[in-house]
């Protein structure tokens, strides 16, 4: 299954009739996550979502609502002394109880 079958699929079970430019969405996620925060992606998407669909929007309008949103993010500023999400390295789980005898180590 791919993204295109994913967005099929999900708007079947939504019971919605629309088309979906999946790079622009992407894109400003990828924006509202590398600038404001990662959790914005989601918020973000389904704002413009929400946006788009309470207006009726056509092509032309959700990708000025989208430039609008990315323009913001694009600007936002960090409160000072913010660290960089890239810079902030990720929890590991502390699996230290979880007995690992056997497991195999497949490289990816």
């Amino acid at each position: 299954m791919n993204l295109h079958d994913w967005i099929d699929e999900l708007s079947d079970v939504l019971d919605v009739d629309t088309e979906v430019d999946e790079g622009l969405v992407l894109d400003l996620a990828r924006v509202a996550a590398h600038n404001v925060e990662r959790r914005a992606a989601p918020i973000t998407a389904y704002l413009l979502g929400f946006a788009v669909g309470s207006r009726g929007a056509d092509p032309e309008e959700i990708e000025r609502l989208a430039a609008g949103a990315q323009r913001l993010a694009d600007a936002w500023e960090r409160p000072p002394g913010a660290p960089d999400p890239d810079d902030v390295p990720d929890e590991v789980p502390d699996d230290s109880s979880v007995d690992h005898t056997g497991d195999e180590y497949v490289e990816a």
